[in-house]
């Protein structure tokens, strides 16, 4: 059960990151409508607050968590140092591992809300954001291929000239069939290739071959409609994709082209692993910004705040540089997602160590 003192704390911790979210929220819209406000105007207003700024609000603060996080811990943590609370905490027999208790249970609340949103709630949401600035804002949709090559299920490898999204079709559409000694079994090309729903493809002036121990079946006709098991999206890939998928469809798409050899997954890979980082981050980060401000320190809260800041900062910009590592093929997406967290527990346990014994 809780004491008091945790409901205190945890209430403390809760209190002030909730208003740390809603101040910095109320200042990064306050520069967003500034930089948009040629788009908001061309929209309408129930567009552009239904489907963008209420879902751009949670995406935004999910995505700097830790940043709140960090902020919020110093913050509360200086000023009740200042006041001489924690002196008394610590002078009636409550340890320094005890009183840490409070601040690990309001950093689980955090981490588990931090990952429902980003694994389940976020995701759909960010499709109406994204639909409203590819709309309103700037288009960044990839509408387009040409060339297009992938292994769409084991043995079978289809080709494509060129695919328009708009139109949903396909020119000069070859697909491979080869059996388990790499010979080639089946082909079947078509002038053009029109995509209806899922996985199913219409062609258009086709020509099948089939090859059975040393001999050919040819079938031709004006149209065939056929099962193809791969969809527009696993080769139109846009920038913010990933952001788009829930954390199982997103597990489940990163699998599926792998075995299709698709190369520019990196995103969707990085993505994946930093959900999880992100509920790791809220944990090390309420040590580090504990320990730092749990002491009362000639500076006062100017320097503990000075700090917490620079050290967030510094998180946020050190997991920006590993995600560059992982796009340029440096590091896996994982290591590059888990290093900040590394170094940051190393430093949290040094903290920690030193302001316990201090």
């Amino acid at each position: 059960m809780l004491k008091r003192l945790d409901r205190y704390i945890i209430g403390k911790f809760l209190g002030t990151y909730i208003f740390a979210i809603a101040l910095l929220l109320a200042i990064v819209v306050m520069f967003d409508v500034n930089e948009k406000f040629d788009s908001f105007l061309k929209a309408p207003l129930r567009a552009t607050i239904v489907d963008y700024f209420i879902n751009f609000l949670p995406y935004f603060a999910n995505q700097f968590s830790p940043l709140f996080v960090f902020i919020a811990v110093i913050f509360f943590t200086t000023k009740l140092a200042s006041h001489n609370e924690i002196v008394a905490m610590l002078s009636s027999g409550v340890s320094y591992r005890r009183l840490l208790r409070p601040y690990l249970i309001s950093a689980l609340v955090i981490a588990a809300a931090t990952w429902v949103l980003g694994a389940y709630i976020i995701p759909p949401a960010n499709v109406k954001r994204i639909d409203y600035t590819n709309t309103y804002v700037k288009n960044k949709r990839v509408d387009y291929g040409a060339n297009i090559m992938l292994m769409v299920a084991p043995g079978q490898i289809a080709y494509m000239a060129r695919y328009d999204n708009i139109s949903k079709n396909g020119s000069r559409f070859t697909m491979e069939s080869f059996d388990d000694d790499k010979r080639l079994t089946s082909r079947l090309t078509a002038a053009t290739i029109k995509w209806d729903t899922l996985y199913s493809w219409r062609v258009y002036d086709y020509v099948r071959r089939d090859f059975h121990e040393g001999r050919e079946e040819i079938t031709s006709g004006r149209s065939l409609d056929t099962i193809i098991p791969f969809e527009p999206r696993d080769f139109l890939i846009a920038k913010d994709d990933h952001e788009k998928m829930t954390t199982p469809a997103l597990a489940q798409y990163i699998d599926r082209q792998r075995h299709r050899g698709v190369g520019n997954i990196q995103s969707f890979e990085v993505e994946y692993h930093r959900r999880y980082a992100m509920c790791a981050a809220a944990f090390i980060l309420t040590i580090i910004g504990m320990s730092l401000s749990s002491r009362k320190v000639k500076g006062g809260m100017g320097l503990n705040i000075g700090i917490g800041l620079a050290l967030s900062f510094s998180y946020i910009l050190f997991m920006a540089i590993t995600q560059s590592f992982a796009y340029s093929g440096l590091t896996s997406p994982m290591i590059a997602m888990w290093i900040p967290n590394i170094i940051y527990a190393i430093i949290a346990v040094i903290l920690y160590r030193k302001a316990s014994i201090a």
